[in-house]
């Protein structure tokens, strides 16, 4: 399970000597307040740690490089209680390597127009310090999140928690891996990408594995876990009846428990936190991983077919992000559409692995043939998405960048049973309408693989992408596709 408490942000308050101890007494008093009450809170889900006033040059390089080599901390809020002068933040922020938020608040909610004095002036600056220091780190290009309020307001906790989530999605991806089981599906463009400069740009790095190294571990699992398994399963979902003890398929069962557990091992041992595969690349195995890729799915793990490791590594970016939130964060791929003029939409869905936390209720345990890929028929669970405000991101290697594509959608309850389409399934309505959606997408170069997230909204991808210092692309129900197409046409000259 991803454990988002284990991590911390660090509280860092800016001063200076000028004010003489009494004020910088004083400062720390409430710093240490303020830190405590965003600890406190439920709905920041990370640790927030006080850290001492900086007042020099040399305590700011301090903090910061000690942040930097800290490996719980992932990320710094700041805070100018006073007057700060910037020059003295230069040398630290060069050496930056955490995400950084700046609150611009103060500790007093009010005025308090009848005992305002100079004293108190003195001690309250940070309308006017936070300039100061907003300042420097515009005129060194240094990419944070402003969070504007009293610290005290639910919009400003609100806004501190998706940034601590997002800083902690960031985090993750530093020096994580993420396996290809087999190559990119044969000829297939927006699958692949620059690996090399992925890593560079992102911190993941993605390799290759030969499915027969894969398979040598899925043969070394024991009868006694493949059980063990099989258990949880029956409790978890409704089962086939040829799945059940005495069907004719439960052999198939066993095999897609044997897969299930012979991956996790893979990924244990080789510290991974996602992976892809491909039907084109499946030797030695029974059978393409169904149950299974649903299943690692739901426990945390990136995970996206055809060898598409950009959107493995985003659900494992969005999974973190979403820890502990209610709904999922699931691999996806915009399948067939419903062009009823009265009731345009989407039928989301793959050939088989859709993320089983995402399921409206239990979810059923089936057995079909695929069609695809020359092996035996894959076990794989079956279920609806419950309807609800949603959004689908798509990350792209567009050549001479990285762009984050994300569009705002409305699932909507299924009107049909389907009855003949063994998959998991959802339905949803693209903002801002069908076809101004689709268009935008296609011209942005928008992958047909997603990250169909429940939980998360366009402000954690906008600070992501902040963060990772991409480009984010947005289509929402303000989209119009004239300014759209510009909107590109700008970002083109803007990267070049």
């Amino acid at each position: 399970m991803i454990d988002l408490k284990k991590l911390e942000v660090w509280f860092i308050t800016g001063s200076q000597h000028l004010y003489g101890p009494e004020t910088l007494a004083k400062v720390a008093e409430h710093s240490q307040e303020i830190t405590e009450y965003f600890d406190g809170s439920d709905k920041i889900p990370v640790k927030v740690v006080y850290k001492p006033v900086v007042k020099t040059p040399e305590e700011i390089y301090e903090t910061i490089a000690a942040a930097n080599q800290d490996k719980n901390c992932i990320g710094i809020i700041t805070w100018m209680h006073t007057f700060s002068p910037s020059k003295m933040w230069i040398r630290g922020l060069n050496i930056l390597q955490k995400p950084m938020l700046h609150l611009h608040s103060q500790f007093n909610r009010d005025i308090p127009w009848d005992s305002i004095d100079m004293d108190f002036m003195n001690l309250n600056q940070s309308a006017h310090g936070d300039r100061e220091f907003g300042f420097m780190v515009s005129r060194m290009r240094k990419n944070r999140k402003v969070v504007v309020g009293f610290w005290q307001d639910e919009k400003v906790i609100n806004d501190i928690d998706i940034w601590c989530r997002v800083a902690a999605g960031w985090n993750d991806w530093q020096g994580a891996k993420f396996v290809r089981f087999g190559d990119n599906m044969r000829y297939v463009a927006v699958t692949d990408g620059d690996k090399v400069e992925a890593e560079l740009k992102f911190g993941f790095s993605v390799n290759t594995h030969a499915v027969g190294d894969l398979v040598a571990v899925i043969d070394s699992i024991g009868e006694s876990q493949i059980n063990v398994l099989i258990k949880g399963y029956e409790q978890a979902y409704h089962l086939a009846d040829s799945l059940k003890e005495d069907g004719q398929n439960r052999k198939s069962l066993f095999e897609a428990a044997k897969i299930e557990l012979g991956i996790k091992k893979f990924l244990e041992d080789g510290g991974y936190k996602g992976f892809t595969d491909t039907f084109e690349d499946l030797h030695g195995m029974v059978q393409l991983p169904g149950i299974a890729a649903q299943r690692l799915m739901e426990q945390g793990y990136g995970f996206a077919g055809e060898g598409d490791w950009k959107t493995a590594a985003l659900v494992r970016a969005c999974k973190v992000m979403g820890a502990g939130l209610k709904g999922g964060n699931a691999f996806m791929e915009d399948y067939t559409y419903h062009f009823d003029p009265e009731d345009q939409m989407v039928l989301g869905s793959h050939m088989l692995e859709i993320d089983s936390s995402l399921a409206d209720g239990k979810a059923n345990c089936e057995i079909h043939p695929l069609g695809i890929g020359g092996k035996a028929d894959p076990v794989r669970l079956v279920f609806n998405v419950a309807g609800g405000n949603a959004v689908n991101a798509s990350l792209i290697d567009m050549g001479n960048r990285f762009r984050l594509l994300l569009n705002e959608v409305k699932a909507v309850e299924p009107k049909n049973d389907l009855p003949k389409l063994p998959v998991a399934r959802v339905l949803w309505k693209p903002l801002p309408d069908m076809k101004t959606a689709l268009a935008a997408w296609i011209y942005a170069g928008g992958a047909h693989h997603t990250v169909y997230s429940q939980n998360l909204t366009t402000d954690y991808f906008r600070d992501f992408a902040k963060i990772a210092d991409i480009e984010l692309v947005i289509i929402n129900g303000k989209t119009s596709l004239d300014t759209f197409e510009k909107e590109l046409q700008w970002s083109e000259i803007y990267y070049r």
